[in-house]
Formats: structure tokens, C-alpha cells, sequence
């Protein structure tokens, strides 16, 4: 049974230890009996005509809806600006569970049902970053009429192994779990000990050097995932990211499934930029590709020029 409710400010209390929301402004709880209990962010400035816009961050160790902090503080006031923290991830539920691309889209699609329901079920444009853009995609080509458009920053599935994988027999539901990792990762005796070397200081900058593929990466986006790993289930949603349980097999196919104007950008730098699966969906007439001389998140090092692009996209799709 779902149920919304609406929470302003900007702390939240997990068992005790204060964590600070990813994002100003008014947030409020989407609450599912599978799902669990979402958080988002956003809402409707006053006299907004233009179509609701939802972000979804990635999923990583220190996954939030941080992640999307520039598009969010650029549109907040201009036009209905939403963003979710995944399950497992930020102010949501961090519970222990099986985490599952099963679970990450009906996430989703609960946000993209409240927002509608909250805007007359206008169609949505939606910007995913990285994994997520895998979620999206399954969301997307279940409940097309829901979405307006889809944008895709550093999408997983469109390596040289996945356009392989995309192309053999089996299950379009397979994922790269491998539950011995999972049983490893998960023993009592290190499972919480384990997670915080991972994500000390010092570690986290380490992955985020080989994220923007630079030594220059955003301060206050460390501060945070420093912040969010150090919660009490933290590493519960993490483990199964590690584990390749939130990992499509055959993700190309979701996107190749795509009805919608999709925009598709990715950078150069860094350890995501095998992206020759591309090919696989650069010629159809409903996709846009672009290239930024950026690490795996141009929003954050090139805002406006990111910005520009999107917003020429949007043009297109609004046909002007």
C-alpha cells in the first residue's frame, strides 16, 4: 500500500546520528510495502508550466541524490525539480535486503506515479546517471506514456562485453550476481569493519580521482559521501551493487527498447569510457549521443556547457 507524506527541512535522524539532506528544500516520503520508504527532494515553483523533471542518482558505495546537486540547484525555482534517494542510499530505507534491479525500478516508478499524481500525470523528463540509467530504462519501456523523455549520463550496459551479452541467449532478467562475493562481503565478523576502510576519506577520493579520471574533483561531493557512508545499513545496498546483483545482463536491450527522445552523454576520462555498445542505438532517430572531454559526471565539471546541451535537447523535444 503506498502512502505519501510531506517533510520539510533539511535533517534527517538515522538511529540517532544526524545526517544532513543531499539537497535544500522541501522533501517528502514515498512509503511501499515492498519497496519500502523512498525520500525525495523537490517541488513546483508557483505558475511552472513546464513538465516535471525527476533525477536519479547512481549506485555506488556512497550513492545519493548529491549526486544530481547541480541540475537540482539550477532548475529549483525555474521549473518542477524532483530528485530520489534510491533504496538503500541517503534518507531512504537502508534496510538489510535483497537489492535488486527489480527493487531500483519500482522505485523509481513509484517517484514517477507521486509526481504525476502531484502534476496531473504529465509525462516526466527524466535524467539518470550511470547504473541507474539502467533502472530508468526498465521503467521507461514498462510505463512509456509516463515518461517525456529520458537522459543518460555515463550509462552502464553499453561496454564491448555487454553488446555481447545483449546478443546471446538467456533470461533479459539475468544479472551479474555472484553470491559467493555477496556471502563473503556480507560475514558479521568484517561486513561493517570492511565497508568503513573501503570508505574512509582517503578511499573515497581515491574512487572519485578514477570517476573524474582527475585529481580535481568536487570537495563538497566527498564531504557527503563521507557523510552517508558513516550510517548506520550503509554498506547493506553497497554489497549488492559490488556483487553484480544490480548489474542487467542484457541492459543494451532496455535501451534499445526505448519509444522516447533520448539524449545519451558520456565522457573520456576516468575508468567509464568503454562505450562501444553505442553503436548498437547512435542511429536511431529517437537518440542523441554526445561526447564531453569530462570524467563520468560532465554535470559537475562542465555545468553549463552541460546545461546548454540538455537544454538543446529539450528544444527538440518540445519541437521549437
Amino acid at each position: 500500500m503506498q502512502t505519501a507524506s510531506i517533510e520539510h527541512g533539511t535533517i534527517s535522524t538515522l538511529r540517532g546520528a544526524a545526517m544532513p539532506a543531499p539537497l535544500a528544500g522541501p522533501r517528502f516520503d514515498i512509503n511501499d510495502s515492498r519497496v519500502g520508504r523512498i525520500t525525495c527532494y523537490g517541488e513546483a515553483p508557483s505558475g511552472s508550466v513546464l513538465p516535471p523533471l525527476l533525477l536519479v542518482h547512481s549506485v555506488n558505495a556512497a550513492a545519493t541524490a548529491y549526486e544530481m546537486k547541480p541540475l537540482f540547484d539550477h532548475y529549483r525555482g525555474k521549473r518542477a525539480v524532483y530528485a530520489v534517494d534510491l533504496p538503500g542510499f541517503g534518507l531512504s530505507d537502508r534496510t538489510e535486503r535483497a537489492y535488486t534491479p527489480r527493487l531500483m525500478t519500482d522505485a523509481i516508478i513509484l517517484a514517477v506515479r507521486e509526481i504525476g499524481r502531484r502534476h496531473g500525470d504529465a509525462p516526466i523528463d527524466l535524467v539518470a546517471l550511470s547504473l541507474s540509467c539502467e533502472f530508468a530504462a526498465r521503467a521507461a519501456t514498462e510505463m512509456p506514456n509516463a515518461f517525456r523523455s529520458i537522459a543518460l549520463i555515463s550509462p552502464t550496459g553499453f561496454t564491448k562485453r555487454a553488446e555481447r551479452a545483449a546478443q546471446e541467449s538467456g533470461s533479459p532478467d539475468q544479472t551479474r550476481a555472484m553470491p559467493w562475493l555477496h556471502s563473503f562481503l556480507n560475514v558479521p565478523l568484517w561486513k561493517h569493519g570492511f565497508f568503513s576502510a573501503l570508505t574512509s576519506r582517503a578511499g573515497i577520493r581515491f574512487f572519485l580521482q578514477k570517476t573524474f579520471g582527475s585529481k580535481q574533483i568536487d570537495e563538497g561531493l566527498l564531504d557527503y559521501d563521507y557523510i552517508t557512508t558513516h550510517q548506520p545499513g550503509a554498506e547493506n545496498a553497497p554489497y549488492y551493487f559490488v556483487s553484480g546483483y544490480l548489474f542487467t545482463a542484457k541492459a543494451l536491450n532496455l535501451y534499445r527498447a526505448l519509444a522516447m527522445p533520448v539524449w545519451m552523454v558520456h565522457g573520456v576520462r576516468g575508468d567509464f569510457v568503454d562505450y562501444e555498445g553505442k553503436r548498437q542505438v547512435e542511429g536511431l532517430p529517437n537518440w542523441s549521443i554526445e561526447v564531453f572531454q569530462t570524467g563520468a559526471l560532465p554535470h559537475f565539471e562542465q555545468p553549463r556547457k552541460f546545461l546548454a546541451a540538455y537544454e538543446d535537447f529539450i528544444r527538440r523535444v518540445d519541437g521549437v
